[in-house]
């Protein structure tokens, strides 16, 4: 069961009802969350119930929609931190009712998010805008939806409360979420948990379609018809607070492509500049808006153009919201791949959790970074979750084989000769019943593995059962809809094992009774790790090549150790 966000009308009666602050309805929001997870582990799972939520899930073209309408009617506000949160929404009414707005802050400066309830606000609002005069250094006089809140006159009483209350774009520090999931009375209480603190929340989702939807203010300079959409994690229900933001630059919607030919007479055509390839035209489109980025777009700094990549972008750090944005274009397939993670995420709850568990323990053990290397990524690992979750018995989620002849006419997709069909209507999919529990999924996961044959055999979720390797590389993993590449070429022998070999360690401590119930509390303060929480401990696994059954490693006796010199905080302080 999700909550969704729609205030709408309602919202815009009255100025009252505007100033619910985001803030308690997110509070709201969890309290169901945990709510709805407590009635699905005590009553067990509805099958009938569960269809009907699946058929009552927006589609993700339709989320998408929904979320780059609100996008065009909002504005990006920097404030001054002891702003009068009162006088602010009663300035703004004056031009439209506004629909939704929260705060956050970014470099140490206090920002709202503002949406009205119709665009028509938005001139009047900009009617009242002025340009910057600054004697000593020149402005570049380019208007945006990005606007600067100044007090004006006598100075503004100081706000009633402590400042703003602003809503957290980055996650919690690793130490702080050990603590938490620990205080937790189940793994599977512990995995719902850290899906709720990690993944992208309602706030974050608005912010990363309004700086698209700005950055499209700038790209219809040369394209009017254009739209920038996110793609990636900031959609596809797997994004972790602070993750990077993929936009992809979409002229497919201009029109005039699919102009009927009249059988006679006059028809009148564009005359247009030609090139070489489809790739001279992505980088020239590509160049050219990296170079307006970087001379006119408020707060995008540090702007580089990556031209000669596989897929050409622009990379820009977006400071205003704090976010490090790709900008591609010409990147239809990568789209296809978000809309189908979204879709499995959205069959069963479980996918979801899972993957915030297996990515965050990734991380945690630098299987995973930030950094381009030989390291898995993300996609990767995603994709190993659901290859796994495909070959439980009975499967968890479908093959996308099995989506793909689910499909109508409608879901038909071929993009560059590669076969992207599935189906997008949830109401036709049937899962089986799988009733197994995220902790039983989460030990499975590593067990399943720790003995896979990686070394032979290759991940395919188009098929859902492992497949000869067609090429030498220690890690094959299948493009799902790119079937002749490795997404995990990078890969090298030495982060497989490490894999490997986390995997046999992290399946050792579930097994153990220490870690199969909570820890023993000394004080409010002090919570000793265990189940999940323990895995997030670092640890230090020796490699064995070819991975050849082995002895148990230094890790299994240190997490024994920490776990009782937790226990014992007199033991804690000698150490």
């Amino acid at each position: 069961m999700r909550l969704t966000a729609s205030f709408g009308a309602a919202m815009a009666s009255s100025l009252a009802v505007c100033r619910l602050h985001m803030k308690g309805r997110g509070s709201l929001v969890k309290y169901l969350r945990k709510v709805d997870s407590y009635l699905h582990r005590t009553i067990g799972t509805n099958v009938f119930s569960a269809q009907e939520e699946r058929e009552g899930c927006k589609s993700f073209h339709a989320a998408q929609a929904e979320r780059q309408e609100q996008a065009e009617r909002s504005v990006l506000i920097s404030c001054h931190t002891r702003t009068n949160e009162k006088k602010f929404l009663k300035y703004l009414s004056m031009h439209g009712d506004v629909n939704k707005y929260f705060f956050y802050e970014s470099y140490g400066i206090l920002y709202a998010v503002v949406e009205f309830a119709n665009r028509e606000s938005l001139p009047s609002l900009f009617e009242e805008a002025a340009i910057p005069i600054v004697s000593h250094e020149p402005m570049v006089p380019f208007k945006s939806r990005l606007l600067s809140l100044r007090h004006v006159g006598s100075a503004d009483p100081p706000n009633q409360q402590s400042g703003q209350r602003c809503q957290s774009q980055t996650t919690i520090p690793i130490n702080e979420l050990i603590q938490r999931l620990s205080k937790e009375e189940s793994i599977e209480q512990q995995m719902t948990s850290l899906t709720d603190v990690y993944q992208v929340t309602e706030e974050n989702s608005r912010l990363r379609f309004l700086v698209c939807s700005l950055l499209k203010d700038i790209a219809a300079a040369y394209f009017p018809e254009c739209t920038i959409k996110p793609f990636g994690s900031s959609v596809n229900g797997f994004g972790k607070l602070g993750c990077d933001l993929d936009m992809f630059l979409d002229l497919d919607g201009i029109s005039g492509r699919n102009a009927k030919m009249p059988k006679s007479g006059f028809l009148l055509e564009y005359q247009m500049k030609q090139t070489n390839s489809e790739r001279a035209v992505t980088q020239s489109i590509l160049s050219v808006i990296g170079d307006c980025v970087d001379q006119f777009g408020p707060g995008c700094v540090g702007v580089q153009k990556i031209l000669n990549a596989r897929c050409p972008l622009v990379r820009f750090a977006h400071q205003p919201s704090g976010f490090q944005c790709d900008l591609t274009a010409n990147n239809r397939v990568a789209m296809k791949s978000t809309e189908l993670l979204y879709l499995y995420g959205e069959l069963d709850p479980r996918v979801r959790h899972l993957v915030f568990t297996v990515r965050c323990w990734a991380r945690a053990h630098g299987i995973t970074s930030s950094i381009p290397g030989a390291w898995i990524t993300n996609f990767s690992l995603t994709v190993m979750v659901l290859f796994f979750l495909q070959g439980r018995s009975p499967s968890v989620i479908p093959t996308l084989d099995h989506l793909r002849d689910l499909a109508g006419p409608a879901d038909k997709s071929f993009i560059e000769g590669n076969d992207c069909t599935f189906v997008n209507d949830f109401g036709k999919i049937h899962l089986q019943n799988n009733s197994e529990t995220l902790e039983k999924l989460l030990c499975e996961f590593f067990e399943f593995y720790a003995t896979f044959p990686f070394n032979k055999m290759s991940i395919s979720i188009r098929q859902g059962k492992e497949l000869n390797k067609p090429e030498v590389a220690p890690l094959h993993i299948q493009n799902p809809f790119e079937t002749t590449l490795n997404v995990s070429k990078n890969v090298n022998a030495t982060q497989l094992d490490r894999f490997v070999a986390l995997c046999k360690e992290s399946s050792w401590i579930l097994q153990k009774t220490e870690a199969s119930k909570p820890g023993s509390c000394n004080g409010e303060k002090a919570v000793a790790p265990w189940g999940l929480a323990s895995l997030l401990v670092p640890l230090q696994v020796a490699v064995t090549k070819g991975r050849k059954k082995r002895r148990p490693e230094p890790a299994s006796e240190r997490i024994k150790s920490l776990l009782a010199s937790l226990k014992n905080p007199n033991q804690q302080k000698k150490s």
